[in-house]
């Protein structure tokens, strides 16, 4: 398996998989969102990643920027910079395999190799199988909230070092 940078290319194929999910246990994923808006937006920044299996998309995750969350009081400063990840989604065919903790630990290095010291992210509170994911990812929960019609745990890393 390869961890990559998406491409314009691969739009259709990401937005196919985002759509997949919609509907799947725990997924909070609608029509509306993540739509192609969303994999523009990330791609423009250089922020779209996909996991790809003998060249097929079977896992997407992205860099977000989203003033709301970022702006969440829970944070911790000692880890700005810090970064948002966002719409992980992993293909059905491959869950329970540990693609997510994987995609999620690429990424991290990424982040760290761009100058971040930490990042965070929403977790829907209906979302066992994920909460589960990044626990043994040893995220902490630093917060709750509710955003998007929905409510979440906000979890947190540091990526400078393994004490947080």
């Amino acid at each position: 398996m390869i961890f990559e940078n998406a491409t314009e290319n691969d739009k259709e194929e990401i937005l196919a998989l985002y759509n997949s999910l919609i509907g799947t246990k725990y997924c909070a994923w609608t029509t509306e969102y993540p739509n192609m808006r969303e994999i523009d937006f990330d791609l423009s920044r250089n922020a779209l990643f996909c996991l790809r299996d003998n060249g097929k998309i079977v896992g997407v995750i992205s860099i977000d920027e989203d003033e709301a969350v970022g702006g969440l009081p829970y944070w911790n400063k000692e880890l700005e910079p810090s970064v948002e990840l966002s719409r992980l989604g992993v293909h059905n065919d491959y869950q329970n395999q540990g693609i997510a903790g994987k995609m999620i630990t690429y990424l991290m290095t990424t982040c760290r190799e761009r100058g971040y010291k930490g990042v965070h992210f929403l977790v829907s509170k209906q979302n066992i199988k994920a909460q589960k994911a990044y626990a043994k990812l040893h995220f902490r929960i630093v917060g709750e909230c509710s955003m998007f019609d929905d409510d979440f745990w906000c979890y947190e890393k540091s990526i400078v070092d393994n004490t947080q």
